[in-house]
């Protein structure tokens, strides 16, 4: 449980941007959805929280399209979690 514990909260500290948009978006997700991914789709976590900001935000919003198909799948999943 601790162990759990530890990850969300990393992942939260991670998820910490220069836009209330992307907290939001990214904190309800890991919120909601972190325990349930695997480790391959969490080291794509990893990858998606490394972008800068405003690709991250375009991504998220729709206005771009990555062309690594893991990558658009956990966009999918972050943004289906931010309307449930």
């Amino acid at each position: 449980m601790s162990d759990t514990r530890n990850i969300k909260t990393n992942y939260r500290w991670q998820c910490r941007r220069g836009m209330l948009e992307l907290d939001l978006l990214l904190n309800n997700f890991v919120d909601k959805k972190i325990d349930s991914l695997d480790e391959k789709q969490k080291q794509f976590f990893d990858v998606l929280l490394s972008y800068p900001d405003q690709a991250l935000l375009d991504l998220l919003l729709g206005n771009s399209v990555s062309s690594d198909s893991d990558i658009s799948n956990l966009v999918s999943q972050i943004r289906s979690t931010s309307l449930s």
